[in-house]
């Protein structure tokens, strides 16, 4: 479904707004929230985006939040096809961390795959700014806290 450019110039001042409340409740009431991150691939390639709310000029490893009660890996697939319209994946899971990302403490489950395609057909424009591929070792700056570790993760360069 195609939006208006009108529609999603306002959802995305609508998201702007919800990511300074989800930051003012963090400070407010610390918990430890949950969320995934899914790393991609294609060739040595690694795919990035940068978020139309919070650090706008930062890149980042495509994931969100789970849902209360929602099992990691659907959650993971669920990010997925909402942000990227990618689906049906054979999501691996690499390791499971607490960390703060954007100052929120969260305990995030990282997944990867590889894509035999990298042709992203539907990128939400409300949410995602741009998506791009970068070689693992020529990754663009500033980044988001995650990519390094999860990159080096994948590479068996950390444990």
């Amino acid at each position: 479904m195609l939006l208006s450019a009108l529609r999603v110039a306002v959802l995305r001042r609508l998201y702007r707004l919800a990511w300074r409340g989800v930051q003012l409740r963090a400070q407010l009431w610390p918990r430890r929230g949950r969320g995934v991150k899914c790393l991609l691939t294609h060739e040595g390639e690694v795919l990035l985006v940068r978020h139309t709310y919070g650090r706008r000029d930062t890149w980042y490893i495509p994931g969100g939040a789970a849902r209360r009660g929602e099992p990691m890996m659907r959650a993971a697939a669920r990010e997925l096809e909402e942000e990227l319209g990618v689906r049906d994946l054979a999501l691996v899971d690499m390791a499971s961390i607490d960390m703060r990302l954007e100052r929120i403490a969260v305990h995030i489950v990282c997944v990867h795959a590889e894509l035999a395609d990298p042709t992203l057909v539907q990128v939400d424009p409300v949410e995602i700014a741009q998506a791009r591929w970068f070689a693992m070792d020529a990754l663009p700056a500033p980044l988001g806290s995650e990519v390094g570790l999860l990159v080096a993760l994948l590479r068996g360069e950390a444990s």
